[in-house]
């Protein structure tokens, strides 16, 4: 697979990049870069399924597409899903004695074992091919549209966020998966982990491709050297601004003496008029180009100054100011008491469950999907009722999960603040949203159109700059729709923070990032 001088852009005529060429072979490739970079473009665009706006793809073996989306009212079975409905339909017919000649010539006799392999290798094994694959839970639908790959072999495979939405375990078996696959891998993920299993990272941007050898942490490595970099190179060209402002500044000074000391020589009219004027023809001439030479070096100065500066704002990472909170060491923040929660049917979906936070604590909630993780959580903040037990909340408390729901899609970023916090006035909206990035006309975007980093900073704005801010902050999966820029300045705010949290991720990396104490594992 090449890509040789290809431009992507957006329905409305705006380009994501241009002028890029790769190459995709039999290594695992991760692709990495911002919200809206155009990393899916990209990726649509290798397996065929979008038109390059400029350029050429040269495809020379077989694309096999992750189609993380399934039609839950399509009827669809586990062996349609796999592809191999046709083929045990033929098997089946032999066996009972009603296959065609045909039918005997494409039999599959392995079909059956190739199928408990693939699907044992996602953790699905003993699935009835018979069921609906509707009826599985979003997991699992990816598992087994991986395993639908696995079974048709393709040369590379192309992966679009592939661990999203699933648990611990479902996350390293593909990773597993992805770790052993022979042919080619081009994957789009922010999970450090399966990043680390890439033999390159790929770093999309706006300026084109930047390619860094190894996995995750060697390209994390060369990021931190690229800053480093940066921000001396910017301290090198104020020195040298700062150099040829005062070098014009004294030109200029020098000028001024010598017109002055000119003017007083001519004054005294003891010499020739021929005479004085040519001397003051060379001294303005030597004047003239002293100041050329001071201004092209201040010129040549200020536009390398800029391109520095622009340098380090292009890698300089996001930062998100949380206020203080004042939280006592001692002070009792949240506290369950054999809290369990039962659905309307009388089934148990949580608990008991019994929890003390004290101070500014970090806790994990952890489990596989369905174990109740976000019930608990609602317990926590008091948007349901235990069924059983007791919850306290003596402090303030926000929850913000994974798809920022307390923001309205329809609403604007200062329509949003007020509503959550009807006590301030556009003033004070503006100034807050303003400290998290969302400047002047930022502030009128609609909620609907924000980047999944943007609304959760957005989301940490509204709740965290208003009268009360809160002292404990319950977070779910926080970095499901976050760029590993944006997952840095979060760890980097909660790690500084001084209030307490309770946070529910399968990500291992975000949770020693922000300092986690304790986990609380459900079953």
């Amino acid at each position: 697979m090449t890509l040789d001088r290809v431009a992507a852009r957006t329905p409305d005529g705006h380009t994501l990049f241009s002028d890029l060429s790769l190459a995709f072979g039999r290594e695992r490739t991760g692709v990495v870069g911002r919200n809206g970079a155009g990393k899916t473009t990209l990726l649509r665009l290798i397996a065929g399924r979008s038109a390059p706006g400029d350029g050429s793809i040269a495809r020379h073996g077989r694309i096999g597409w992750l189609d993380q989306r399934g039609d839950p009212e399509s009827g669809e079975t586990v062996a349609d899903t796999l592809g191999v409905a046709s083929g045990r339909a033929i098997v089946a017919r032999v066996l009972a004695g009603e296959g065609s000649p045909d039918d005997l010539a494409e039999a599959d006799w392995t079909l059956e074992e190739r199928i408990g392999a693939v699907l044992d290798e996602v953790g699905l094994g003993n699935l009835d091919p018979a069921r609906l694959t509707g009826t599985l839970s979003g997991g699992e639908q990816t598992r087994l549209r991986l395993a639908a790959l696995l079974l048709a072999r393709p040369d590379l495979l192309v992966l679009d966020e592939p661990t999203n939405h699933l648990d611990r375990a479902g996350r390293a078996l593909v990773a597993g998966v992805v770790e052993r696959w022979k042919g080619g891998a081009v994957v789009v993920s922010h999970d450090r982990s399966l990043l680390r299993r890439m033999d390159r990272i790929v770093e999309l941007s706006s300026l084109g491709a930047a390619t860094y050898g190894g996995g995750y942490d060697l390209y994390a490595e060369r990021k931190a050297a690229e800053r480093a970099a940066a921000e001396h190179g910017l301290d090198v060209a104020e020195q040298a601004a700062g150099r040829a402002a005062r070098e014009s500044q004294r030109a200029v000074e020098k000028k001024a003496r010598r017109d002055k000391a000119g003017r007083a020589f001519a004054a005294r009219k003891s010499e020739p008029k021929i005479l004085l004027g040519a001397m003051a023809e060379r001294a303005e001439n030597s004047g003239a180009r002293e100041n050329r030479l001071a201004e092209r070096r201040a010129e040549a100065t200020q536009a390398a100054l800029m391109e520095a500066r622009e340098r380090v704002e292009r890698i300089r990472a996001l930062e998100i100011p949380l206020p203080t909170t004042g939280l006592a060491a001692g002070r009792t923040v949240l506290a369950l008491e054999d809290a369990a929660w039962d659905a309307p049917d009388g089934r148990r979906v949580v608990g008991p469950v019994s929890l003390r936070l004290t101070g500014p604590e970090r806790v994990a909630v952890t489990g596989p999907n369905g174990a109740g993780k976000t019930t608990l959580l609602r317990l926590m903040t008091g948007e349901s009722a235990p069924s059983a037990g007791r919850v306290e909340r003596p402090a303030q408390a926000a929850l913000l999960d994974q798809e920022t729901a307390l923001l309205r899609p329809d609403e604007t970023l200062i329509e949003a603040y007020r509503r959550i916090n009807p006590e301030a006035t556009a003033n004070a909206a503006h100034a807050a949203l303003a400290r998290f990035l969302f400047r002047n006309a930022a502030a009128q975007r609609v909620v609907g159109t924000l980047s999944g980093g943007e609304r959760l900073r957005a989301g940490l704005a509204c709740v965290m700059t208003g009268a009360r801010p809160p002292q404990l902050l319950i977070l779910d999966e926080p970095t499901n729709h976050l760029d590993l820029d944006s997952i840095a300045a979060v760890e980097a705010a909660l790690a500084a923070w001084d209030g307490a949290l309770v946070v529910v991720s399968h990500d291992d990396d975000f949770l020693t990032a922000i300092g986690v104490e304790r986990t609380v594992a459900l079953a």
